[in-house]
């Protein structure tokens, strides 16, 4: 990882044209709380650095995507925020919305500045209204967090972002390394980019060497919707519909059957994945992210075969969500055999998680595509559903519960399963008639 800001932003960009400061509204000697020493050892820091302040903002072109990049100067005071640094990513901010620009934030930082008191703890509260401002225009925001990234830059342009990535090995967390309680049990392997991302709060931890190439790719996605619905994948296993509602069942469940990875790959020319709930969670059965299709963003929320937990609910409405904001259409896929229903499922929320994908998917401003590959398990397939724009595979199936389930909830035999799923009409040509998918690919 190059070592300045300026380093750093030359490996991203060809031309970085940087904003015009002002600094008026920092006055009075040694700052607005005058601390004894501080006007000087602001003058230390710029002599060392070349720079003014904590922060350089400014618009440069990220493979080909022109960008609004603030990057942090952890040489200048630690990368602390200030007033003058609020001031500047406030400015920022605006000027991505007035360009219509993604904004990364490359972040460096141990936190808000104690030479300036509650007057720079309170730039958080601008630089989250600001980065508010953007979000609700619709512009992407993406993190990338170097080595440290710690305290309210953390918390607000860090957590706060739409995707976050970690370089390899920072320091990543809420407490900076001087006010961490002591004798944590894991080492303060939770305070690392690699803690972050094993809960949840970090999409991709990256190689410093291969930080331009993820970025790019990621400001591509991101900057580049399809206006149209996704089309549903053609299938990739059999091709005609299964004889009975049990054969269809059995078909679902076959070891053999393609599952989501593989349907992604074939759909995509490449793609980049999200990964977390944001609540301490991680389902590494639901795979979420943006794909490039024919030149344009199509984003995915994919079940891939197992019961899913409420990490995975809330991972997929958060990318529903974000993809909705941006304008990107969203494909799901299906495949489960029903939402996870032991206790760690209940005491983490798997009903709110539930409700939290139906919103997502109800509430979407952009068209949801969804195709049944596999397993449809009750409620926990139908969060991902999108009622009226639904498909189903010869090798699928789709029911209220598994036959399985029905028959002890009708106390019946267990060799009358395969009949009851007969009746139960959960075949991908029964879901066609009822009404519940629009038709069976292929």
């Amino acid at each position: 990882m190059p070592e300045t800001a300026r380093q750093l932003l030359g490996s991203l960009t060809p031309a970085f044209a940087e904003l015009a400061y002002d600094d008026a509204a920092d006055s009075g000697v040694d700052g607005p709380i005058g601390w004894d020493g501080y006007d000087a050892a602001r003058d230390r820091a710029a002599g060392r650095t070349g720079e003014s302040e904590s922060v350089l903002c400014g618009v440069g072109a990220v493979d080909g995507v022109e960008t609004m990049l603030i990057a942090f100067e952890f040489g200048f005071l630690g990368g602390s925020i200030g007033e003058r640094t609020g001031l500047r990513i406030e400015r920022a901010f605006a000027r991505a919305r007035e360009l219509r620009l993604p904004v990364v934030s490359l972040i460096a930082t141990g936190g808000s500045r104690m030479q300036e008191g509650m007057r720079a703890l309170t730039q958080l509260q601008r630089i989250a209204r600001a980065s508010g401002q953007a979000r609700e225009a619709g512009l992407p925001r993406i993190a990338v967090l170097r080595d440290p990234a710690t305290g309210g830059g953390w918390a607000t342009l860090g957590a706060g972002a739409d995707v976050t990535l970690a370089v390899t090995g920072a320091q990543v967390g809420f407490a900076g390394s001087r006010v961490r309680p002591e004798g944590h049990p894991d080492g303060y392997a939770a305070y690392t980019a690699e803690g972050q991302h094993r809960a949840g709060h970090v999409d991709l931890v990256v190689d410093p060497a291969d930080l331009p190439r993820r970025l790019g790719r990621w400001l591509r996605l991101l900057t580049a919707p399809s206006a149209d619905p996704a089309p549903p994948p053609a299938p990739l296993g059999a091709t005609a519909p299964p004889a009975s509602g049990w054969d269809a069942v059995q078909a679902a469940r076959s070891p053999h059957r393609p599952r989501a990875e593989s349907y992604l790959d074939s759909y995509f020319e490449w793609r980049e994945d999200i990964s977390g709930d944001r609540c301490g969670g991680v389902d590494s059965g639901v795979s979420c992210g943006f794909g490039r299709r024919d030149g344009v963003t199509i984003a995915y929320a994919a079940q891939c075969g197992t019961p899913t937990t409420p990490a995975g609910f809330r991972t997929a409405a958060r990318l529903v969500r974000l993809a909705s904001r941006l304008g990107v259409p969203v494909l799901t896929l299906v495949d489960t055999p029903g939402a996870a229903n032991d206790a760690d499922a209940e005491r983490a929320g798997v009903g709110p998680a539930i409700a939290e994908m139906f919103d997502a998917v109800a509430s979407a401003a952009v068209p949801v595509t969804t195709l049944v590959i596999g397993e449809g398990g009750s409620g926990g397939a139908l969060a991902f559903a999108a009622a009226g724009r639904t498909w189903i595979t010869p090798d699928a199936y789709f029911s209220v519960t598994s036959p399985e389930a029905a028959a002890r909830i009708l106390k019946r035999n267990p060799g009358d399963v395969p009949a009851t799923a007969g009746q139960l009409r959960l075949s991908p040509q029964d879901l066609v008639d009822l009404g519940i998918a629009e038709g069976i690919t292929g």
